[in-house]
């Protein structure tokens, strides 16, 4: 399925300076019956975000109307545990399209960018700026530039490294499938020249 393309989004963000955060604490196991990936969004960090009656954790984050946006600005190793591709579909049907973090375990960086959630990784010294920032102000503009490959906010930047292929898939709204549709006409040629 393809989603919207990503070139450049500049958004408010969400801190959640809390390191080693894993798929379970993401989307948790009893949530995982769906087999579509519609909504997830609501179940995103279910644990924190709500007591066991169901009654809102105001200190949460995603609980403070002051704090939104489309990208999530998360402490080092995200998305580590288990290979849950639910993780990345929560984070999609919540709303973001951007994951910042110093560190993201493989499975989920790959299943985020299968899932139109671009995982950007950036230096601990930024990451800790950018998370302070955004602390103090939850107005901050932060920009996000895929074709570029930059990160930017309040004059500091910092360039990211991306899969050349997922770049282009993001960019232009494919997923696996809808890339190899595009070549459709680059197929034929070289079928009928051999």
């Amino acid at each position: 399925m393809s989603k919207d393309k990503f070139t450049i989004l500049t958004s408010t963000a969400v801190p959640l300076p809390v390191e080693n955060i894993d798929t379970d604490q993401i989307i948790p196991a009893r949530f995982l019956k769906a087999t579509t990936r519609e909504g997830f969004g609501e179940n995103l960090f279910r644990d924190w975000r709500y007591t066991s009656d169901n009654q809102p954790i105001n200190e949460f984050v995603l609980n403070n109307a002051a704090f939104g946006g489309k990208i999530l600005v998360a402490g080092k190793n995200f998305g580590c545990g288990s290979s849950r591709e639910h993780a990345a579909w929560s984070i999609y049907d919540y709303g973001f399209r951007v994951v910042v973090s110093s560190f993201f375990a493989d499975i989920f960086k790959n299943n985020a960018l299968n899932n139109a959630v671009l995982p950007v990784v950036v230096s601990d010294s930024f990451l800790a700026v950018l998370l302070e920032a955004i602390q103090k102000d939850p107005t901050t503009p932060v920009t996000v530039d895929l074709v570029n490959q930059e990160i930017s906010f309040a004059g500091k930047r910092e360039t990211f490294e991306i899969n050349a292929y997922k770049k282009e898939c993001l960019i232009n709204g494919y997923d696996d499938i809808d890339y190899l549709l595009s070549l459709n006409k680059e197929i034929r040629e070289f079928d009928l020249s051999h």
